[in-house]
């Protein structure tokens, strides 16, 4: 699906503009033209790239046929920006990437990205309810910005669902720990762990775009960039505190079953220790032998007694030890 935005000098917004109106929308230098390509064929988008916006080959090809971690490239006539959306699966745990690649000229924003993306579906509907796109009408750079800031933002659920996934997984270890809830806590553990791998590079690209120079960012904006690279530190102390949770749970829950199956050790045992008078009595008595000392009726007695009053002694000076 390819969708355009074009925003002119005279302050009207245009979308769906045909592509072969594309040329003559980028001699506007005071429009701004916003392609986006959603799960379009590579050798469809390519010659597009090439020809119409003049881009190099090799940053199409990082775009078109390699992944990539968060990076940034500046080329002659376009800025080339890697980054990461993010969807979280609360059931399983799971953390699924996308990538968006997005390339920045002086009147013009391409992105690329093969799965859907709810930032840019939020930014397109933004820019088209806002009263004849003001937003483009700041320019690229600022649209940049504006795309950036709403996939970060998409970062802070997915730490706050992580973090309450944590509470119920430590609550689950203390309460009945089982194999089901050791899953989990490797499955957080690998969702923070990828998460841990975008957030990491996505902020030095945004630090990037803060503090160097580039010739279609205006100096005025990057106070803007710098607000986004804010954002993106304070998660990834926040990831850094989650991962710390994530070792705690997984070393209490070892913990907890160790004690659990200290204990169960310890019952077995007990009962063995108790077992043991029963089963002498038991064994001395019950020999087959006749004209046997003690085998009237009293001692029988006296015997069974015995089985009776010697494992409970025993059991009440374990008690007594705290052995049981």
């Amino acid at each position: 699906m390819i969708r355009t935005l074009y925003y002119n000098a005279k302050g009207s917004l245009t979308t769906d503009v045909p592509q072969a109106h594309w040329r003559t929308v980028l001699r506007d230098e005071g429009g701004v033209l916003w392609v986006d390509f959603g799960a379009e064929n590579a050798e469809k988008v390519e010659p597009v790239l090439r020809e119409t916006f003049g881009l190099h080959s090799l940053a199409i090809d990082d775009a078109l046929r390699e992944t990539h971690v968060p990076k940034i490239d500046n080329w002659q006539n376009s800025v080339y920006v890697c980054v990461h959306a993010v969807v979280f699966d609360e059931k399983t745990l799971a953390l699924t990437t996308n990538e968006v690649d997005i390339f920045l000229g002086r009147n013009f924003l391409v992105t690329l990205h093969w799965e859907p993306v709810p930032a840019i579906d939020r930014m397109w509907r933004h820019v088209g309810d806002d009263h004849g796109g003001q937003r483009l009408g700041h320019g690229s750079d600022h649209l940049l910005y504006d795309l950036l800031d709403l996939i970060v933002a998409d970062y802070m659920p997915v730490i706050d669902k992580l973090d309450d996934a944590l509470d119920r997984l430590e609550d689950d270890v203390f309460d009945r720990p089982t194999p089901l809830t050791l899953n989990q806590i490797f499955s957080a553990k690998r969702a923070l762990l990828r998460l841990r791998r975008i957030v990491t590079p996505q902020r030095e690209v945004l630090n990037r775009l803060a503090r160097d120079d580039y010739p279609f960012i205006d100096p005025k904006d990057r106070v803007y960039f710098r607000d986004v690279y804010d954002h993106l530190v304070r998660l990834a102390d926040l990831v850094e505190s989650l991962r710390d949770l994530v070792g705690g749970a997984m070393d209490t829950y070892l913990s907890v079953v160790s004690n659990r199956t200290n204990d169960i050790m310890k019952a077995l045992t007990v009962v063995s220790v108790l077992m043991l008078p029963i089963s002498f009595l038991a064994g001395f008595f019950g020999m087959n032998f006749t004209g046997i000392p003690f085998g009237d009726n009293t001692l029988l007695w006296l015997a069974v007694v015995s089985m009776i009053l010697v494992p409970a002694a025993m059991l009440a000076w374990f008690k007594r030890r705290g052995w049981w």
